[in-house]
């Protein structure tokens, strides 16, 4: 038994806490007082970021507009992020956003929510590939890359450019797709389009089937491949592993994301990494009223990579799990599928499908995802 109101804290508005407002719209206890911290007034979905990048989607259609929501979930939106974390003190650090109004330094709760979505650490990016951090554009955050994107576009139709997209998970895949069909279509004749892996295969947690699937879309669009690590990035060049220096006007990077620094000496159990490390009911194995979910987190039972796809799976169960943790009821354990379906965009109109061993690809499978992606927004849209 609990007596009075309780105060969940969800940090961030990622995948999963899209689907925890969209619950709670639907079931709000009257002694739960939900706040939402987070910088932003949207989530843009980043199945649809290929697709804006391709000229596909506007940055409306890309979007779920938070406020409304939050409204419907009869919670409160405070912009501005989270700068650290007590989990023994059960407070959470607050860095107000720029223009957004006056608020407390510190929030208190008695549950606590994490999905903060993917970050890059600057400090230690500009340690792992010096320059990265000044001359190059990250396609995290998400929200900052659809606001800087069109300008790529204005120096493309200005004068040929010579784009490199270093990181060759399906993000990097997908981006250079998107990129080269974009600049062909609307920039200046004598584009040059480059994928740097960062050392290995491309696409090399794919099947070798769904490998040469890529290299042979890369191939038939021109983008010429370089097996080789960035090790720095100057203005108008990518410093390689091999030595040389590869001309770049436009240098974007999608490689892999780190844990929030602010999670340091918050005293939650954090993975080797520093993600935070939740059990199967996404809970804290450290702390039982913190719960995380997406790519601030870290299955101690049952690891598996860090995509969208695993961050929209979560949502419901970790819903379910903070209202069940609110009223003392029982948790429900979530068990991520073995095998995902997985839509590669080849940019707009042509997609690689997989799941587990089989592949295919086609326009079939790109109309698929377009559906795909669409319907997710549109799910969370309140008006």
């Amino acid at each position: 038994m609990h007596h009075g109101i309780k105060k969940l804290l969800l940090l961030g508005a990622g995948h999963a806490h899209v689907h925890v407002l969209a619950q709670l719209a639907e079931h709000h206890p009257g002694d739960l007082d939900v706040t939402v911290l987070t910088p932003f007034a949207h989530q843009t979905y980043s199945g649809m970021t290929p697709g804006f990048v391709a000229g596909r989607y506007s940055e409306d259609d890309c979007r779920i507009a938070l406020e409304p929501l939050v409204r419907a979930a009869g919670a409160r939106w405070l912009q501005g992020r989270c700068s650290g974390i007590d989990a023994a003190g059960q407070t959470v650090q607050v860095s107000p956003v720029q223009g957004a109004p006056d608020m407390p330094a510190t929030l208190g709760y008695d549950l606590l929510s994490i999905d903060t979505g993917a970050v890059l650490d600057r400090t230690r990016l500009e340690a792992d590939m010096p320059g990265a951090a000044t001359h190059a554009l990250a396609i995290r955050p998400i929200e900052a890359f659809t606001t800087l994107w069109p300008q790529v576009m204005a120096l493309a139709q200005r004068q040929p450019v010579s784009l490199a997209v270093v990181g060759a998970g399906a993000g990097g895949i997908e981006l250079v797709f998107a990129a080269e069909q974009a600049i062909r279509l609307h920039g200046m004749p004598g584009a040059r389009f480059t994928l740097v892996t960062g050392g290995p295969e491309v696409a090399a947690n794919y099947t070798p089937g769904v490998q040469r699937r890529v290299l042979r879309q890369l191939k038939r669009r021109g983008i010429t491949v370089l097996r080789e690590a960035c090790t720095g990035i100057t203005e108008g060049e990518v410093h390689l592993g091999n030595g040389a220096r590869l001309a770049c006007d436009v240098p974007l990077l999608a490689i892999g994301t780190h844990a929030p620094a602010w999670l340091q000496g918050s005293g939650l159990a954090l993975s080797d990494e520093g993600h935070v490390l939740v059990n199967a009911c996404q809970q804290s194995t450290s702390h039982a009223n913190v719960f995380a979910a997406g790519d601030v987190a870290s299955r101690a039972d049952l690891p598996h990579p860090k995509s969208g796809v695993y961050a929209v799976r979560a949502g419901p169960p970790l819903a379910h799990n903070l209202l069940a943790a609110h009223g003392a009821q029982p948790l429900q354990p979530h068990t991520p599928p073995k095998h995902t379906l997985n839509l590669l965009s080849c940019g707009t109109g042509h997609a690689i499908a997989s799941y587990g061993p089989l592949h295919a690809e086609g326009g079939w499978a790109w109309k698929w995802k377009d559906r795909i992606d669409r319907g997710f927004v549109m799910r969370y849209q309140r008006t």
